[in-house]
């Protein structure tokens, strides 16, 4: 019997060996393809409908990451115990694999086109999102799908100062200020993602390098791959019919026209919007309306190919803009903060026509978020979420809560704020961004908005952090122009959406979409250098807003007090069956979370109010209070015995007030003189030093009477 499946593997440069195996598992999928990195293994699948659906104009790709928990040997939560949807990491993952592949395929190649990437084993060490690019490059490259070119992606880490490739989980939990996905073919970069501890541009640039060449290692094993499971020819397709004399007609009626509306330099969208239909609705009028009914499409797609010519030429020969900035300028901002009386933080950002109305809420630690993957576990004490109502570009539409877009953008905003978010506040801080109006950067514009309202919160942010996206417009002569601070037109119709968030003295996230190939190093570095220009720039009208984080929370906002007391006492504070803390919460309207960490248990309490929080402490010190001879204790009697008293004089703390100590001259019964819940004033004398009980006196309190004598002295 032959050996099933087809194997090829390769050393990442490290020493470690990556396989690929193909002809195994799932054949009846266009590609598909197990990638093994120790006992990590990724399956991906792709498959392509054989001919496109009708009036379908795109690539209708959608990529799905999912981690099966029998990889990890693990049950899935929830009352099902089965997979469900995405969660956010799964579809973070499946967003920047397809952010990778989706320029690869032929611009004309419009078949539904679906690629599943499941994680089927896992060694909970080599880290599964930096295989899945290479799996589903595999996956294709062992299919008759047509695409151009493989492509890959990989981390790429700073851990203790040293680049490294693909880090295990366990090098990620090191000193780490640099951490990227990046993705690109042979020649160029595709994509980069990531996050760094206040970076220079320059060492960004050195690790986008050193991750392309171990991306080019990977494709030329994949195409190595692809050659020995036997290259099948590429698919024959016509998914789009086209006119050359009509499309030759419609740019020559129309393009002095649509370039003429570009000039206009209106900085209303929807004036330029009116502006542009203009010329289109004036072409149609020489059709007739069965004409229309047969060639409408094909003038509607012609027709953006003339704006798509008009925008970019008027960038790159007049370095001018739709709405009349020069390729530097950043659109008017202004900002606002505390504009909402009742969050615990509120901002308004406004840039041009995005705006972000951000809120900060301060929770305790009960409100943390639990991670429960297959891979990842764990608890998050920052977040942030990003809502993109339809309002917010004058659209109708359902809300059917986020999307996978509106995800992407809001992790990306919490990786550029994170990293100047104390980590030690004791609060769980959660921020959101609502778009009310958005014309481009309104993730970057979140940025802006959550950092003016962490410091309206009074959160002690170590420096404020702004964002900027950068674009690009390039032509076949190798002509281009660097535009900060896009629109949404050039988002749509440029070559590069490049979003840089950072500090005053470096990055702290990055996100690039290249949608064209050839992008030098020299080109990337001016962007950045543009891009901090625009940064710093974009700050300095945020810091006019509020310039420091506030002295103190809200009156309203919720306050935290942390102390640290003795192991020993955790379950004096506690209570049997938890009785005594659930008092103390009720009476002093307070949250206790108390976790033992050594010797020490650490107990933080949360209140509504500082009064509250004060309360608390009081009670949690008293009764981890240990007595000191010397002291005086207001102490209250408890039980009266024939030889003296029993009293307390601490929450949980008795000592014996014996009868000869309660007063100078003899006593015989204390009978008459106290009772039980009367409260006395002693002084803690020392320990018994047979029962080790403490000794309590109410006579060392008083006037010693002239000629006294104690029964030791003599």
């Amino acid at each position: 019997m032959s050996k099933i499946g087809i194997t090829h593997t390769f050393d990442i440069g490290d020493g470690r060996i990556i396989s690929m195996e193909t002809g195994k598992l799932a054949k009846q999928a266009d590609g598909s393809v197990v990638v093994r990195l120790g006992d990590t293994m990724i399956l991906a699948t792709i498959v392509s409908n054989k001919d496109a659906k009708e009036g379908v104009d795109f690539l209708p790709l959608t990529v799905d990451y999912q981690e099966k928990y029998a990889s990890t040997g693990r049950f899935p939560g929830g009352f099902f115990k089965r997979e469900a949807k995405l969660s956010d990491y799964e579809v973070l993952i499946s967003r920047i694999v397809d952010r990778a592949l989706r320029p690869q395929f032929p611009e004309d190649y419009h078949s539904d086109t679906q690629l599943m990437l499941s994680l089927i084993s896992s060694d909970k060490e080599n880290m599964p999102d930096a295989l899945v690019g290479l799996a589903a490059s595999a996956a294709i490259a062992v299919s008759d799908i047509p695409f151009n070119g493989a492509i890959s992606e990989v981390r790429v880490a700073k851990i203790n100062g040293k680049l490294v490739i693909n880090p295990t989980k366990s090098q990620m939990a090191e000193a780490c200020t640099l951490e990227m996905i990046v993705a690109g073919n042979a020649s160029d970069i595709a994509m980069v993602e990531g996050e760094m501890s206040e970076v220079s541009e320059d060492e960004m640039l050195e690790a986008i390098k050193f991750a392309h060449d171990a991306i080019k290692l990977q494709i030329k094993a994949v195409n190595e791959f692809a050659v020995k499971a036997g290259l099948k020819p590429k698919r024959e397709y016509c998914h789009e019919i086209n006119d050359a004399d009509l499309k030759a007609k419609v740019f020559k009626e129309t393009y002095d026209a649509v370039y003429a509306a570009a000039k206009k330099l209106d900085p209303n969208k929807n004036n330029r919007k009116d502006n542009f239909k203009k010329p289109l609705e004036e072409f149609k009028k020489q059709f007739t309306a069965e004409e229309l009914a047969t060639r409408e499409a094909l003038i509607n797609k012609y027709y953006h190919e003339v704006e798509y010519t008009a925008v970019r030429r008027l960038a790159i020969d007049e370095k001018v803009r739709l709405d009349g900035r020069k390729t530097t300028d950043i659109r008017p901002i202004w900002a606002e903060v505390g504009y909402l009386p009742t969050p615990h933080g509120s901002a308004v950002f406004t840039r041009g026509e995005t705006q972000s109305l951000t809120t900060v809420t301060l929770g305790t630690p009960l409100d943390k978020l639990r991670i429960d993957g297959a891979f990842n576990q764990g608890e998050e004490t920052f977040l942030l979420h990003y809502n993109f109502p339809g309002f917010s570009t004058g659209e109708a539409k359902p809300n059917r809560g986020p999307g996978r877009r509106e995800v992407g953008h809001g992790n990306l905003a919490l990786r550029a704020l994170k990293k100047v978010v104390p980590t030690d506040s004791g609060y769980t801080i959660r921020v959101v961004s609502d778009i009310l109006e958005s014309n481009g950067s309104s993730s970057m514009a979140t940025v802006c908005a959550g950092t003016l309202a962490l410091m309206d919160a009074g959160v002690k942010i170590s420096k404020p952090v702004a964002g900027i996206a950068m674009g690009l417009i390039t032509d076949e002569k190798g002509n281009y122009a660097i535009l900060s601070d896009i629109l949404g037109d050039e988002d749509h119709l440029g070559d590069m959406d490049f979003k840089v968030c950072g500090t005053k003295d470096g990055i702290t996230a990055v996100q690039m979409d290249l949608k064209v190939n050839g992008l030098p190093y020299e080109v990337m570095a001016q962007a950045l250098n543009q891009a901090k220009e625009g940064r710093l720039h974009i700050m300095g009208e945020m810091l006019k807003a509020i310039d420091a984080p506030r002295e103190d929370y809200k009156p309203h906002a919720p306050r935290f007090e942390k102390i640290v007391i003795p192991s020993e006492f955790i379950g004096a504070v506690i209570g049997p069956s938890g009785k005594v803390i659930q008092e103390m919460q009720k009476s002093t309207n307070t949250t206790i979370v108390i976790t033992e960490e050594g010797k020490t248990g650490v107990v933080e309490i949360f209140g509504t109010d500082k009064p509250s929080v004060d309360a608390a402490k009081a009670r949690i010190k008293a009764i981890v209070a240990v007595p000191e001879v010397g002291e005086i204790y207001d102490a209250k009697v408890k039980t009266i015995m024939a030889y003296g008293a029993f009293v307390e004089i601490m929450p949980g703390k008795d000592g014996l007030l014996h009868i000869s100590e309660y007063d100078w001259k003899r006593i015989d019964s204390l009978e008459g003189l106290i009772k039980e819940g009367d409260i006395v004033k002693v002084k803690y004398v020392g320990d018994d030093p047979k029962t080790k009980k403490i000794k309590l006196s109410r006579k060392a309190l008083l006037p010693k009477p002239e000629g006294t004598t104690e029964k030791n002295e003599a």
